[in-house]
């Protein structure tokens, strides 16, 4: 490994993102990448008693798919990283309890999954482990229960707001493989720019995938048009406009190249998700299903993923605090 700049690190034999996993749920199934995903469910519960549990299957069963498609043996896989929204990361502790495979949870919100992809690979370069499972999750119903009312209640939501995706991407990090490559990681800062409005979270982590983007340039050298794709993960239709005026800014023109997950998981014209889609699992499925599907088949060849977190929970903001934002960047490449 090898340190840029400010922030970066490049992988000198860059690790591979050997396999992909993605389980979603039925309004998501419902949107422009349904057939980029593994499976598609019916209905929020899946046969389980409560949202909860139904969260925990799928990534359960996203994990399982992943592992399967690899041809790995369950026992080769040296680590697993894994995180969610909901408090202690329950869904992925009791979702992935019987994997057998040392564990680490963790939590960056909506980041969590490029969080995975930027530690996954410091594990394999450094020799630590051949193979590492990343997984996260969501589900609006849970998410929506945790973070702002029980669905029951009915409450209106302002178009500022976002859908959180139900379902839960997992890959597998390689020492070896065909590719696509995880070549540089950008970890970011907290950014927290005094926005408390909960049902705008676009707006409140723009700034963060800011400051990780401009970081990411500035320290590699690259210029945005170096990328096929620029994705971020969940700042939606406000926050991906905020972040265009905002990278302007500063001199750098993405709009040409630039996309988020939250735009692309829904039909805006079709399907009732106001700004776009949010959670754990927006990134982790729109990567393992339709990004990866372009990169494999060679659609696109370098694109640069910076999944964004809101760094709140349902205290802070009854005590009025402002919401953090995070973001970190990881350059894919074929």
């Amino acid at each position: 490994m090898k340190r840029l700049g400010k922030q970066t690190i490049q992988f000198e034999h860059p690790p591979c993102i050997l396999e992909t996993a993605s389980i979603v749920g039925p309004k998501e199934a419902e949107g422009p990448l349904a057939s980029y995903f593994d499976q598609c469910l019916e209905d929020e519960f899946w046969g389980e008693s409560s949202w909860e549990k139904a969260e925990s299957k799928i990534i359960k069963e996203t994990a399982n798919t992943v592992i399967h498609k690899s041809g790995l043996a369950q026992n080769q896989i040296d680590f697993c990283l894994a995180g969610d929204l909901l408090n202690q990361c329950i869904s992925s502790n009791f979702g992935l309890r019987d994997l057998a495979i040392p564990f680490f949870g963790i939590f960056g919100a909506c980041s969590t999954f490029s969080e995975s992809l930027c530690l996954a690979p410091i594990l394999v370069e450094s020799q630590a482990a051949n193979y590492v499972l990343c997984c996260v999750s969501s589900h609006f119903c849970s998410a929506e229960k945790q973070f702002r009312f029980p669905l029951e209640l009915g409450n209106q939501r302002p178009q500022s707001a976002q859908w959180t995706v139900t379902g839960s991407g997992c890959v597998i990090v390689s020492k070896e493989g065909q590719g696509p490559f995880i070549t540089h990681i950008t970890p970011g800062r907290i950014i927290d720019m005094g926005i408390k409005d909960s049902n705008n979270m676009g707006a409140a982590m723009a700034p963060a995938a800011l400051d990780t983007l401009v970081t990411h340039l500035q320290d590699t050298g690259r210029k945005p048009s170096y990328y096929d794709g620029i994705f971020t993960g969940d700042l939606g239709y406000v926050g991906k406009e905020i972040l265009t005026e905002l990278a302007a800014t500063k001199g750098y023109q993405i709009k040409a190249n630039y996309n988020d997950c939250g735009v692309l998981i829904f039909d805006q014209n079709q399907q009732d998700t106001h700004a776009g889609g949010s959670g754990c699992g927006c990134a982790a499925t729109v990567f393992s299903g339709y990004l990866y599907h372009q990169l494999k088949a060679k659609k696109m060849k370098r694109i640069l993923l910076i999944a964004t977190g809101a760094l709140t929970n349902s205290t802070t903001t009854q005590q009025g605090e402002s919401i953090p934002g995070i973001a970190h960047a990881v350059s894919i490449e074929m």
